[in-house]
C-alpha cells in the first residue's frame, strides 16, 4: 500500500493524499531532485484486471495532452513514469507528475459555504474562457469535456486555473475517430452523452458550473423545462448576465453559443441579448415532449375541438338517416334522378368522409425513441390498435407527405426501410417544428 512519506521513481517523495477512488490516486509530493525542492502532484493509476482497459487510455491521453500544452492556468507537465513492481502490489502503476497549483477547488469553497457575486462569476467565466480559447484554438483542438467546480482552482494569487485533463479529448477533428464518453452528470450536454462532443460542448459545462456557482445547487437538482436548466427566478443579477448564461447552456448544440472567443465576445454586450426561448413548440399545441440525453417521447393528441365539431356534423345527418326507410320504399317504387342523387350521396358521406375523419380526429400517436430502438404506437379512445418497431440506426429520413392545397393536413412520416410510419395529422407548423426536434435529437445521437 502506498503511504506517505515513500518515495517514488527515486524522485517524487509523497506528502498528502489529495484524493483516490477505486483505482487512482492523486498525492502532493516534493520533487527531491529540484533545489530548492518544488511540490509537485503525481497522480498514480493502477494496472489491474478489473480496471476497464478505457481509463488506460484516458491517463496516458492526459499525459500526452498536457506535455504539449503551454498555459499559464494550466499544470505543466513535469514526468510521466511506470512503476513494474512494488513491494506492496502485483500491478504495475503508471505515474503522471504535474505542477501544483497553491489554493482550494471551487467545489471546496461552496463545500465549506462560500457564496460567489455576480463580478466574482463574471472573473471566473471571463478566465476560464480565455484557458478555452487557447485549448480550442490550438492544432488540434484540445477539448476538456469535464468543466465543473472541483475541476476549477482558485489559486492563492486569486487567479482561476483549470486541472484534471483526465477526460481530455484531442484531434477530435479526425473524421471516424471514436472517444470514450465521459464528464460529469448535470454539466454535460447530451451531444457529449452521445459521444460527439464540440468546443460547444465546454461552453455548455461552463455555464452550468457557473449556475452550480450562483445558486448554491448542482444543476443535476435544478429543474428542468425543455430540457433547459431553470435558474433565473432562484437569483438576483442582471438580466443580461443571465441570458448570457441561457445561451451557454442552450440544449440544442445549434442554437448554443458556438465558440469560447464568441462567448467572451458576447458577455462584454451581454445587455443586447434577448432571454432564450423556453420553449420552440408552436403557441397553442398540445403536443406534449420529453427529451433527455438518451431518451425521446412524443405525445400527439386527437386534433381538439375538430373532433367535438363532428358530433355537431352527426347531430345534423342523424335526421336523415331516421328517414333512410322511407328512401329505401323510394328506390322500390322507383325514384326520381333528384331524390337517388340525394341517397347516393348521403352514403357516400356515411361510408367514406365520415370514418375518414374521425379516425385522425379521435386518434392519438405516441413516439419514443431511445439510442437502440424506436416504438410508434397509434392509439384511439385510449387502446392501442396499431404499433410499430425498429432500430433508431436505420431511421432514413423524418419528413412530411406532400400534401396538395385544400387537403388535409398530415402528420409526420419516418422513413424506415421501405416502410413509411405517419403519425396522427398536425398543422404545418406543428408538423415543421417537430420534425426538427427529432432530428436533432437524432443527430445529438449520431444518427
Amino acid at each position: 500500500m502506498i503511504q506517505a512519506g515513500q518515495i517514488l521513481s527515486d524522485r517524487y517523495q509523497l506528502q498528502e493524499k489529495l484524493g483516490q477512488d477505486a483505482s487512482r490516486q492523486t498525492w502532493l509530493a516534493v520533487d527531491l531532485r529540484i533545489q530548492p525542492q518544488e511540490q509537485v502532484v503525481v497522480k498514480l493509476l493502477t494496472l489491474t484486471p478489473q480496471m476497464q482497459w478505457d481509463e488506460c487510455k484516458l491517463f496516458e491521453r492526459e499525459a500526452q495532452v498536457l506535455k504539449n500544452l503551454n498555459h499559464p492556468r494550466i499544470p505543466k507537465y513535469r514526468d510521466y513514469f511506470v512503476l513494474e513492481q512494488h513491494s506492496d502490489s502485483r500491478f504495475p502503476w503508471f505515474g503522471l507528475v504535474q505542477s501544483y497549483i497553491p489554493g482550494a477547488s471551487i467545489q471546496q469553497l461552496l463545500d465549506q459555504g462560500q457564496h460567489f457575486s455576480q463580478p466574482q462569476v463574471e472573473k471566473i467565466a471571463t478566465e476560464v474562457l480565455s484557458i478555452l480559447v487557447y485549448l480550442h484554438e490550438i492544432n488540434p483542438p484540445v477539448l476538456h469535456r469535464d468543466i465543473k467546480p472541483s475541476n476549477l482552482m482558485w489559486g492563492k494569487d486569486e487567479q482561476v486555473y483549470l486541472v484534471d485533463f483526465g477526460a481530455v479529448q484531442d484531434q477530435a477533428v479526425l473524421e471516424g475517430a471514436t472517444f470514450t464518453v465521459v464528464g460529469t452528470y448535470g454539466y454535460v450536454p447530451m451531444e457529449q452523452f452521445a459521444g460527439r462532443a464540440v468546443p460547444a460542448s465546454d461552453l455548455y459545462a461552463l455555464g452550468a458550473t457557473l449556475i452550480h456557482l450562483l445558486t448554491g445547487t448542482p444543476p443535476a437538482d435544478l429543474p428542468h423545462r425543455d430540457a433547459r436548466i431553470q435558474f433565473a427566478d432562484r437569483v438576483s443579477m442582471d438580466v443580461g448576465f443571465v441570458n448570457w448564461i441561457g445561451k451557454l447552456t442552450e440544449p440544442n448544440v445549434t442554437e448554443r453559443l458556438t465558440t469560447a472567443r464568441e462567448a467572451l465576445e458576447t458577455l462584454k454586450n451581454k445587455h443586447a441579448l434577448s432571454a432564450p426561448m423556453t420553449s420552440r413548440k408552436p403557441t397553442g399545441s398540445q403536443i406534449q415532449i420529453k427529451k433527455s440525453a438518451t431518451e425521446l417521447e412524443i405525445k400527439i393528441p386527437r386534433r381538439g375541438k375538430k373532433a367535438f365539431r363532428l358530433f355537431y356534423l352527426i347531430g345534423l345527418i342523424t335526421p336523415f338517416v331516421l328517414q333512410l326507410p322511407n328512401w329505401i320504399n323510394l328506390l322500390r317504387i322507383g325514384a326520381g334522378s333528384y331524390e337517388l342523387w340525394w341517397i347516393v350521396s348521403f352514403f357516400a358521406i356515411m361510408y367514406l368522409v365520415v370514418p375518414a375523419t374521425l379516425l385522425p380526429a379521435f386518434g392519438q400517436t405516441e413516439l419514443y425513441f431511445e439510442r437502440q430502438n424506436f416504438e410508434i404506437r397509434w392509439k384511439l379512445f385510449g387502446l392501442c390498435y396499431r404499433w410499430r418497431r425498429g432500430k433508431t440506426a436505420l431511421i432514413d429520413e423524418v419528413e412530411e407527405e406532400v400534401v396538395k392545397q385544400g387537403s388535409s393536413p398530415t402528420g409526420v412520416t419516418l422513413q424506415y426501410g421501405n416502410q413509411k410510419f405517419t403519425s396522427s395529422p398536425l398543422a404545418t407548423v406543428e408538423r415543421h417544428w417537430l420534425i426538427q426536434e427529432i432530428k436533432d435529437w437524432l443527430w445529438q445521437m449520431g444518427y
